[in-house]
């Protein structure tokens, strides 16, 4: 039988898009090339699920730093807000946790996925599992239907590409869509890996002198080669033994590849602040004292009330102090020199881990060839993008799901009318 849409892809995008088609009245099957649909939301949030973020949408799409403001179109149709509503009419119900993030009750993704198929479902869409697409069918600036793996043929007048990126190719994302974009004439921005770890060439790194030790709430900062500062997050951060981990050095991941490339370098600068809600001089004015006080005692032994004790031999490496000075001969000089460090402890950064090891694609879908009320794209009729194989890239915390879950909504009700009307 010959369906009303076409949905390629099993992740959050593509069962949204399948859904809502068909809460719209149109007959869809949705194509999944494994065995299994929605593998990366599974393991989304630590296998919890972050479902979205419930901040207001001028903050949601400020932490959309890649094409956020493309969303404003979307938002005005399915937002965050209804995307809560609808979870909880299907009986998931959600509970706010730091910085407006939204998990299931049941702290379990799996209640999250299994809740989006069975809708999938109620609504009558034929799911196809290991059904590997070969290519999209184009006609005449129309989209036809879609050719298998296998050489059958489906068809449609309604085609939505919810293939994801390239980020954990494991879950099924190998940026298969991308081919099929190109063949309708689309652009294919460069794609690059974002929130992904930080590699540093830093002898500390190298001989894992702090490697697993943890920061808790520090400021890390992005320099250009100028010295100019990129950009600031604050959050936790681990040492890794090839760099930097954690939720700060994620979301500063895509302004180094942004500044490495723009200035043509194979290494720039982070910082990391240590006490972000102290300046220099707030706290040379509670050291000094602090440190008069214990005249006895070495430095080292002192700070480390204060500061991780690993890094202290580091610290005072770099700013040439001797690791056994006692208090009593700490010049204020040297202590300013100190505090001048730990407030801005620098590492070269040379790069990220690969794509592959990203949680999130930078690039894709150039999305001025996408029409943001409909998710159609304007090179061929018929044709729709959702989720991260458009070029929207967010940080961690329900931000890039969200952007997927209601780019794929809106294409699948925009397609379901599309098919209506003809």
């Amino acid at each position: 039988m010959k369906k009303d849409v076409i949905v390629i892809g099993g992740g959050p995008s593509g069962l949204m898009a399948s859904a809502s088609a068909g809460m719209h009245g149109a007959r869809v099957v949705l194509l999944d090339k494994g065995h299994q649909l929605g593998r990366k939301l599974a393991i989304s949030g630590g296998g919890r699920c972050n479902v979205t973020n419930i901040k207001e949408l001028d903050e949601l799409i400020k932490h959309i730093p890649g094409n956020g403001r493309f969303l404003y179109s979307v938002f005005s149709i399915f937002n965050n807000q209804d995307l809560v509503h609808f979870f909880e009419d299907m009986g998931v119900l959600l509970k706010e946790e730091d910085n407006g993030r939204m998990f299931p009750v049941s702290n379990s993704a799996k209640t999250v996925v299994q809740s989006l198929i069975d809708r999938v479902k109620q609504v009558g869409t034929e799911i196809r599992v290991d059904s590997p697409v070969k290519q999209v069918l184009y006609q005449e600036g129309q989209v036809q239907g879609v050719e298998l793996q296998t050489g059958e043929r489906l068809y449609a007048p309604a085609v939505i590409v919810a293939v994801g990126g390239k980020s954990v190719p494991y879950t099924g994302s190998t940026g298969d869509g991308y081919a099929w974009a190109e063949a309708a004439g689309h652009t294919i921005t460069e794609l690059f890996p974002t929130e992904v770890p930080l590699t540093s060439q830093e002898p500390f790194i190298r001989n894992k002198a702090l490697q697993g030790l943890s920061l808790r709430d520090v400021h890390l900062t992005v320099y250009n080669p100028k010295g100019k500062k990129v950009i600031q997050h604050r959050g936790d951060m681990i040492f890794t033994h090839f760099g930097l981990s954690g939720p700060v050095a994620l979301r500063c991941s895509q302004f180094v590849i942004k500044t490495l490339k723009k200035f043509n370098v194979s290494s720039t600068t982070v910082a990391i602040d240590l006490f972000p809600n102290q300046s220099e001089e707030g706290l040379l004015q509670k050291w000094e004292p602090w440190v008069k006080q214990n005249l006895k005692k070495t430095l080292r032994n002192t700070l480390k009330q204060v500061l991780p004790e690993r890094m202290i031999p580091l610290l005072f490496s770099q700013i040439g102090m001797d690791e056994e000075i006692t208090n009593a001969h700490v010049s204020k000089e040297q202590l300013r020199q100190l505090v001048k460090r730990i407030k801005g402890f620098p590492v070269a950064i040379n790069g990220t881990l690969p794509l592959e090891k990203a949680f999130v694609t930078g690039g894709g879908v150039h999305v001025k060839e996408i029409d943001p009320r409909t998710m159609q794209s304007k090179k061929m009729q018929g044709l729709y993008f959702c989720g991260e194989i458009l070029d929207i890239h967010g940080y961690t915390g329900g931000y890039n799901i969200t952007a997927a879950s209601c780019t794929g909504y809106v294409a699948g009700k925009s397609a379901a009318e599309q098919v209506s009307t003809k």
